[in-house]
């Protein structure tokens, strides 16, 4: 029976959302510095002000992720009815302060375990009273030099402190338990791979599922097998979703290897795991040259037109190429799917849904970004070097 591919986009579709970053509203830098947007927005209110507006240009970012350092204290309860998106993941912050110098959970000075914990349950209570699923956690803890520190007592330590955290959640709630490989710590990092977030968050209770960031892994890394294995344990969490080119570059989704995307999402697509319903879509990067609210729009797009190429994977097909071993037909299966022009497909699905048929033409025809380039302007051109 041939597939009905209009019917596979359409039903891959309805299911995707994707959670949109405050902090990739705000200017953001490098350790070299950071180039100032005159449209950049400096206050909570504007990072919902734009993040509704990529939802009306897209109409699948309902939420916005914030960062506790950065966006609170804010009324967020009024800023989600008047703009009419929800607050999404909770991001404590846990590497800014000069106390985490030498780590957070994984810091040998007790009083500073303490305390990173202590912002963790505070994080915790803010998720509970805005009604947000999950805390997303991103440790920076690891060490630069061989020998400088116990190896031992940071994992030890880190159990305990994701622990402590759990056992706070509420029914709903999950802790989302980020790793990243290296940067800013070059010898050691305390949570560096996959196996290390899944072997913590399963010490750290049933709760506890393992969020991965695309940018966050070495060269080279097959990130697609990783997610199968995360979502055979069923301990997938979520995704931070970025391009890269050497590390954790953020850049716009599919900028340098949509395949990669593609092929993620294909075994998302084709897997029957439970954990496929909760996991949590999010976009993770900030631009310093391209405009903010473009690449936000262009990721989302992107991010679309992918999780639709994976739907046409003819699975039946591609399962009897596997298991014959015939090489090519499987791959030209794949190859298929990932070189079909989904635009026409996602166009109708938009029309259909009194969406912007063209979410980038829309976004510059609504005279948005004339908008807050001219009220905003001279505030970011005066503006400090803050991160965010």
């Amino acid at each position: 029976m041939p597939l009905d591919k209009t019917a596979l986009v359409v039903d891959a579709l309805n299911a995707f959302q994707i959670e949109l970053p405050s902090w990739g509203f705000a200017n953001t830098g490098t350790r070299f510095g950071k180039f100032l947007q005159p449209a950049a927005a400096t206050t909570l209110e504007e990072k919902f002000s734009d993040a509704a507006q990529v939802h009306r240009c897209t109409g699948v970012c309902p939420s916005i992720a914030l960062h506790v350092l950065w966006d609170f204290p804010s009324d967020v309860q009024r800023l989600s009815a008047q703009y009419g998106v929800r607050a999404g993941a909770i991001n404590p912050n846990l590497f800014q302060d000069q106390i985490y110098k030498y780590g957070s959970l994984g810091n040998p000075d007790a009083a500073i375990r303490e305390h990173a914990l202590q912002h963790i349950l505070d994080s915790v209570q803010i998720a509970t009273q805005l009604g947000s699923r999950d805390i997303s956690l991103w440790f920076a803890d690891g060490s630069n030099y061989p020998g400088t520190q116990n190896l031992r007592h940071r994992r030890r330590w880190f159990e305990e402190g994701l622990a402590a955290a759990h056992a706070s959640l509420s029914k709903d709630q999950r802790l989302l338990v980020e790793y990243k490989p290296f940067e800013p710590a070059f010898y050691h990092t305390d949570i560096a791979d996959w196996g290390m977030a899944l072997s913590l968050a399963r010490k750290a209770g049933p709760k506890a599922k393992v969020l991965v960031d695309t940018g966050h892994h070495l060269p080279g890394c097959n990130i697609e097998q990783i997610v199968t294995w995360l979502l055979h344990l069923n301990a997938l969490g979520g995704f931070h979703f970025n391009d890269r080119k050497f590390a954790d570059d953020d850049l716009t989704l599919g900028s340098i290897d949509p395949y990669q995307l593609f092929r993620i999402f294909h075994e998302i697509l084709s897997s029957n795991s439970p954990a496929v319903k909760g996991i949590a879509y999010m976009i993770d990067q900030s631009h310093n040259l391209k405009g903010k609210m473009e690449a936000m729009v262009q990721s989302v797009v992107t991010a679309q037109e992918l999780f639709a190429k994976a739907a046409l994977v003819d699975q039946e097909k591609l399962a009897a190429a596997q298991q014959s071993c015939s090489l090519v037909e499987a791959e030209e299966l794949f190859r298929g799917a990932f070189w079909t022009d989904v635009r026409p497909m996602l166009k109708e699905w938009r029309e259909a849904r009194k969406l912007p048929s063209e979410p980038l033409k829309e976004l510059k025809k609504s005279g948005y970004m004339e908008k807050i380039n001219k009220e905003r302007g001279a505030k970011n051109a005066n503006s400090g070097s803050s991160y965010a």
